[in-house]
């Protein structure tokens, strides 16, 4: 840990993961995103290997992740390299004759490949031979049907304990619930595995649900307000939205790339290129990115469309603040967010027991958005852990207003018997709240539904407080929408316990746009608090650094955080060392990157001094 990474002490249950691996012990481990994840095989896979105990195969689903780890160890002085699709038939023979003859400590590597009979014989050599120290296998909630982020092919790595019995192996996840867990182990083989278990709390991230009213003015609201100029994520449900939210930002003169599966693999290639390696950046993406994206600058992620589930959403909102710094998770959602992720599962193939899963996960979701209690309390519970107010979500800040939805539904469920009794047809939500409200427009009057005897009856309901009645109607299967009638409305086997008042609806007041937490202008102090503590030399010392850092990591072509992270240059900043002695022991600061960079490190500072 010192030496080789420049760090003091582990964090968490990162001792403990490290022994337990290192001596040859099975793990899953969930630990949140900037939790640490990677030393916990990183660390067992370097001292196995010094051991003579040759290889570690790190199974990774995504290419970037690869080629900044394996970057990341470089720098640190680690033997590691990565097979992929960037790789040329002469250089992927290389590392696999490097692989074979044991010089690599870790070796990074997709599913699809490792399980390819070509790979297996390779690692049947390394087995046979006694070079094959460990398995860890990244991201592991790829493996669950009931992730976020199911892959078939990582249900081939079944075959890793099959054929190789004795080697052990690290599941690692950032995300997943109790039905997620149980998937993971008994996909993956590793019932008997010790598991370690992380808190989830990612205290340093704010969160704030709205409901949408103009999606993209509230988005640039909230960026100009909270973020201006700082880095973020947005997620969309479609590539074309996508691509008209990163125009929109463009256009008002924030700097914004879009990012989806629709792209060229070039382009995508280059759009996150430059995100993970500019300052600023605001990247507007399906889900299809930012798994394994280390940047630890993100200052917010916001989701223009409500994900599918909550395991989707903490993932994503969990690529704010690696850094520790303050960061927001923001989310705008609406009926129509609702009816489709209700759709999408009711038209899926899938069976009536997985989809009634999904249905479960998805209310779980809408729970936490419609929630007037403290959102971190709703999303730790979730993950089975206990926890207290947090004070920093929109709630704890601005606790809502609620009121009793109970006799609104009833009202609206009734409307819409009617109305189905009477034309023998069933309607959009905007008709239904039209009729309940009283207003007697020309589709109204065609089919003669002001005769209704609840016409008018919900004259006193707002129409966000309807629309916010619907989507819990909707979430709980009081009303279903009908995706093949043009998302028209209708009763269920559900209406009934609503309609009787045996079931009681609690609702929020809407609130479209968050009381601010901070004043305008106050986003580039809060990202620069890694310098907190500094004199006015330390900041231009720092400053100096993060120049000279942003050159090396040019010429490295990898992220400058791979470098250094801010952290480490703010200590040295403090530190204003004189010599190579006044170095070591800073944080991030292990041996190899001190006899890379110490002399320049000295000359940077005395030439800021």
């Amino acid at each position: 840990m010192r030496e080789v990474f420049g760090y003091e002490q582990f964090r968490g249950p990162q001792a403990d993961i490290v022994e337990h691996v290192t001596a040859g012990g099975d793990a899953l481990v969930l630990m949140p995103t900037g939790g640490g994840k990677s030393l916990c095989y990183q660390i067992p896979a370097i001292v196995r290997h010094r051991g003579g105990q040759g290889v570690t195969v790190v199974v990774s689903p995504l290419i970037a992740l690869m080629h900044d780890q394996v970057g990341a160890l470089h720098e640190a002085g680690v033997e590691a390299a990565f097979l992929n699709s960037t790789l040329n038939a002469s250089e992927a023979a290389e590392v696999e004759k490097r692989m074979l003859r044991g010089e690599l400590t870790l070796l990074y590597a997709a599913p699809e490949r490792v399980t390819t009979p070509r790979f297996l014989a390779q690692l049947d050599s390394l087995c046979e031979r006694g070079l094959l120290a460990l398995f860890a296998i990244d991201e592991a909630h790829c493996v669950s049907q009931w992730g976020h982020d199911f892959r078939p092919e990582y249900r081939a790595l079944a075959v890793l304990h099959e054929r190789y019995p004795s080697v052990p192996r690290i599941a690692l996840t950032a995300t997943a619930d109790d039905l997620t867990r149980q998937d993971i182990l008994e996909r993956l083989q590793l019932q008997e595995a010790r598991r370690f278990v992380s808190s989830f709390d990612r205290p340093n991230i704010a969160y704030t649900i709205v409901e949408k009213t103009n999606p993209t003015q509230q988005l640039l609201r909230f960026i100009r307000t909270e973020h201006a100029g700082e880095a973020g994520v947005v997620y969309c449900q479609s590539r074309k939205r996508v691509e008209e939210v990163a125009q929109a930002l463009v256009h008002e003169g924030i700097a914004a790339l879009p990012y989806h599966a629709g792209l060229d693999a070039g382009i995508r290639q280059q759009h996150q290129d430059r995100f993970l390696r500019e300052e600023g950046l605001v990247m507007v993406a399906t889900i299809a990115f930012g798994m394994g994206i280390d940047k630890p600058d993100v200052r917010f992620v916001a989701h223009l469309d409500m994900p599918k589930n909550i395991e989707g959403y903490y993932q994503e909102t969990g690529r704010a603040g690696r850094d520790g710094l303050p960061a927001d998770a923001w989310m705008a959602y609406g009926l129509q967010d609702v009816v489709n992720q209700r759709r999408m599962i009711d038209e899926s193939p899938a069976g009536e027991a997985f989809k009634q899963a999904l249905r479960g996960k998805l209310d779980a979701l809408l729970a936490l958005a419609e929630a007037t209690d403290c959102r971190r309390v709703r999303l730790l519970a979730y993950f089975g852990e206990a926890s207290r107010p947090c004070g920093n979500c929109d709630n704890c800040l601005s606790p809502p207003q609620v009121w009793d939805g109970t006799d609104a539904a009833r009202k609206l469920l009734s409307t819409l018997y009617r109305v189905q009794q009477m034309s023998g047809l069933s309607f959009g939500a905007g008709h239904v709240m039209d009729i309940l409200r009283g207003k007697p427009t020309d589709k109204v009057r065609q089919f003669g539904h002001e005769r209704l005897s609840t016409f008018g009856i919900g004259a006193e309901f707002t129409e966000a407080q309807l629309r916010g009645l619907l989507r819990q109607l909707i979430a709980i299967g009081a009303v279903a929408v009908d995706a093949e009638a043009f998302n028209t409305l209708r009763l269920t086997d559900g209406s009934r316990a609503v309609l009787r008042g045996e079931v009681p609806v609690q609702l929020r007041q809407a609130i479209a746009q968050a009381v601010p937490r901070r004043r305008s202008g106050d986003a580039r102090a809060r990202a620069d608090s890694v310098q907190a503590g500094l004199t006015l030399g330390g900041r231009e010392r720092f400053e100096a650094l993060k120049a000279w850092r942003g050159e090396v990591a040019r010429a490295h072509n990898l992220p400058a955080y791979v470098i250094f992270h801010d952290a480490t240059l703010a200590a040295i900043a403090a530190q204003d060392p004189r010599s190579l002695d006044d170095l070591r022991g800073i944080s991030g600061l292990g041996t190899k990157k001190l006899e890379a960079y110490g002399d320049e490190v000295l000359r940077v500072v005395a030439t800021a001094r």
